[in-house]
């Protein structure tokens, strides 16, 4: 299908990136921030869904988000062990912009996932501030970077390097040009289950090196925008089918990964697109699913960790051993 412009999330109008990363050391980690619009989402809350592949996850505010289907903070992105800290970040930035919460209507549902990165990064640290958090926040864009930045900093794919990946896909659905943009934190899989468009590269690879395996203790968090008008249960539909781009790189959904979907609309969605034709949306979603994973791969810089740790990068991997593409 026909990529957005900037092949990202930020193709969805509206929508901004931020990021904090940390590189000292043994703390190799970040915070990544997703906002759906620049005004107030408390008080201008997006339907919302969330779906999960593999529950291995420490998430926040997943239950109230389903429960009501909508977002009202940023989404951020951390560690394991930053998920706390990243949920008091949300609560200050909302209590700052609202004077109203926890005194006339009721308090706010902070939404955070995350990934474990404590291969490269000493997660017993627990190096991420409030102050990291609200940083990323502060950051957001339109142009964001991808690779080992924010909460991809310490992260691996695939027995390489992974971090911070993003995609879009432009569809059109009653003559309306619409937009489904993809942000992913990729930490799972092993090398020998790789693929590149159907090409076996990551058995390739393996062959080469016979790179130790670590147990796949890792998750990817996937985060889609769009601006597609969605009811709770059409978003959920399509955040289904992000599996499928993740079982095209490789991706078995192994026992100790938290493949979690988190999805809103900017839209308005009193009117929600029909039914059939929500195969565009769930093609658009698939590919540019398994586009950010690939491309969270390609962007990845290297970085060294806790105990001199280095795992190659793509960018290492096709220069040493280029892969015969047909």
């Amino acid at each position: 299908m026909e990529k957005g412009k900037k092949n990202g999330i930020t193709d969805v109008a509206g929508v901004r990136v931020g990021h904090e990363t940390l590189n000292e050391g043994s703390a190799q980690t970040g915070v990544t921030a997703i906002l759906p619009h620049s005004g107030n989402l408390f008080k201008n809350k997006v339907t919302a869904a969330s779906h999960i592949i593999n529950g291995f996850g420490k998430t926040a505010g997943l239950i109230q988000l389903e429960e009501l289907g909508v977002l009202e903070t940023p989404i951020l992105l951390t560690n394991t062990l930053a998920v706390g800290t990243c949920f008091d970040a949300l609560v200050d930035h909302a209590l700052e912009e609202n004077g109203d919460i926890g005194r006339t209507t009721g308090t706010v549902n902070p939404v955070v996932g995350e990934c474990n990165d404590m291969l490269l990064n000493d997660i017993r640290k627990r190096s991420v501030t409030i102050e990291h958090a609200r940083q990323a926040i502060r950051n957001a864009a339109e142009s964001f970077e991808e690779g080992s930045v924010g909460a991809g900093r310490g992260m691996m794919c695939y027995s390489l390097k992974g971090g911070i990946g993003s995609s879009s896909r432009v569809l059109s659905i009653e003559g309306t040009t619409n937009t489904i943009g993809i942000l992913v934190v990729s930490n799972f899989g092993f090398m020998r289950d790789l693929n590149v468009h159907g090409s076996p590269v990551g058995q390739y690879w393996w062959g080469k090196t016979r790179t130790e395996e670590h147990e796949d203790k890792g998750s990817v968090m996937i985060i889609a925008a769009t601006d597609v008008p969605m009811n709770h249960r059409q978003l959920k539909r399509v955040l289904k089918r992000s599996v499928t781009g993740l079982a095209r790189t490789g991706s078995v959904i192994s026992n100790g990964s938290g493949d979690i979907a988190i999805g809103f609309t900017t839209a308005e969605t009193s009117q929600s697109v029909a039914e059939h034709h929500l195969d565009e949306a769930f093609r658009a979603i698939g590919e540019a699913t398994e586009e950010a994973v690939l491309r969270s791969l390609q962007q990845a810089s290297p970085v060294t960790g806790r105990d001199e740790f280095r795992p190659s990068t793509w960018k290492e991997m096709i220069e040493t051993y280029p892969y015969p593409f047909s």
